[in-house]
Order: structure tokens, then C-alpha cells, then sequence
């Protein structure tokens, strides 16, 4: 299971040498744009409703006592629910918007790896079933990703419990990061509930995947090319786990 998890870590590196190797950097740039536009739009929105959802949350204390406290806390925890929504939200829309791009990417990658000649290309048949698949696999994730999230964040909220929560938001926040990177190369292989299967059954390499991705979204200039490098890494980590033993 380690070994499974370094290797979606360490694929990151294998994926810039395809990339360059490849001349693959049109791919990189146009999703890294996308990035740039969804992310100032989603944490802005985020940021000016921070103070609304604190101001609601202290409300909730109908006490004078202590109030003072609370409102302190309430701003805070406001503003890491809106901090935990805004990236949840960016990083499935993202996904969504990006799949076309990022498929076909996936797809050359697939075929470059395995010697094979290059696909159709673009198709508007091709899009649609791919923007679709990719929302219910959003849809999917968020529903559980927030429901846990939320969840840890407010266990987190009892002293000494933060400890625990704290790395357990990461790896949740990691985990269907990745399920959505792997699916890219999946979705040409599976079935939605067999993909879901495959991430099961992989779940440390999904982990490796995504834990790279999140390090590289928390960087000021890592957010714009950590889906199509994510996606290239999935796709050398997948191929590799879908050929037969020789």
C-alpha cells in the first residue's frame, strides 16, 4: 500500500518528463488559464461571503455571556467552511469544464505510452459523454467530500481534536482529487461503477495522485498546471495497473 502511494507521488515527476519529452505544453497552458479564471471567481465569492456565514453563525448565541468568544469563533470557523466549500467547489468544476481537454490528453498519453497511433480527436459526440461523466463523478464527490468535511471540520472545533482532523482533511480533500484525476484514463476502460471500483481497489495510489495535487493548488503558480499534470500522472500510473503481467 506504500508503495502504491509513493508511486502516484512520484508519477508527478515521470509526467513533466513525458510532457517535455512530447511537447505536450499546449495542454498545459489552456487548463492552467481555465485555473486562473474559475479560482478568482469561486475564492472571491468565498472571501466577501466569509463574513456574512460568521455573522450568522454568532447570531445563533442567544446569550449575552460569552459572546465575545464566540463571535471569535464564529468568524473563524465561517471562514474556514466558505475556505473548505470554495476549494471543494473549484476543484470539481474545474475538473468538469477541463474533462474534453483533459480526455483527450489522457488519451494521447495513453497511446504514447503504448505505441500506439493517435485517436480521432476532437468530437462533439465524445465531449458531451465526457462532460457528463465527469459531472456525476463531480456531483458524486462533492456530496461526499462536504458531508466528511464539514463533519471533521467541526470535530475539529473540541480542543485537542485538531490534531486528528486536520491531516484527516487533507487526505479526504486528496483522495477524490485524485479519483478525479484517475478517471480521465478510466473512463476509456470502465464503466462508471467499475471506475469507482478501481479507485476503491487503488485507493493509496489515488491518495499519492491527489496529495501532490493539493501541494500544488496550495502554491501560488502550482494551481495552474496541476490538473493536466495530475491527469498525465494518473494516466502513467493507470496504463502501467491495466496492462497484462508479461
Amino acid at each position: 500500500m506504500v508503495k502504491d502511494f509513493i508511486d502516484g507521488f512520484v508519477s508527478y515527476g515521470k509526467a513533466v518528463s513525458h510532457v517535455s519529452k512530447y511537447r505536450l505544453w499546449g495542454y498545459i497552458l489552456l487548463p492552467g488559464l481555465l485555473c486562473a479564471v474559475i479560482g478568482f471567481g469561486v475564492f472571491g465569492a468565498a472571501w466577501s461571503l466569509s463574513d456574512d456565514i460568521g455573522d450568522k453563525l454568532d447570531n445563533l448565541w442567544r446569550w449575552d455571556s460569552g459572546r465575545g468568544i464566540v463571535a471569535g469563533i464564529a468568524q473563524v470557523f465561517g471562514g474556514l467552511i466558505v475556505l473548505l466549500l470554495g476549494l471543494v467547489i473549484f476543484k470539481q468544476l474545474v475538473m468538469v469544464i477541463s474533462s474534453p481537454i483533459m480526455s483527450i490528453l489522457s488519451e494521447k498519453v495513453e497511446n504514447q505510452l503504448l505505441g500506439r497511433a493517435e485517436g480521432p480527436g476532437f468530437s462533439l459526440k465524445q465531449i458531451v459523454s465526457d462532460v457528463a461523466r465527469g459531472l456525476r463523478i463531480a456531483l458524486r464527490n462533492i456530496s461526499r467530500e462536504v458531508i466528511l468535511s464539514l463533519f471533521l471540520l467541526m470535530l475539529g472545533l473540541i480542543p485537542g481534536f485538531a490534531l486528528v482532523t486536520t491531516p484527516l482533511l487533507f487526505i479526504t480533500q486528496a483522495y477524490y482529487a485524485g479519483f478525479g484525476n484517475l478517471d480521465f484514463a478510466l473512463e476509456r476502460h470502465f464503466r462508471y461503477h467499475d471506475s469507482v471500483e478501481f479507485v476503491h481497489r487503488n485507493r493509496m495510489l489515488t491518495l499519492g495522485n491527489g496529495a501532490v495535487f493539493l501541494l500544488l493548488l496550495l502554491t501560488f503558480v502550482g494551481f495552474l498546471f496541476a490538473l493536466p499534470l495530475g491527469t498525465v500522472a494518473a494516466t502513467i500510473s493507470v496504463t502501467k495497473r491495466l496492462q497484462p503481467p508479461e
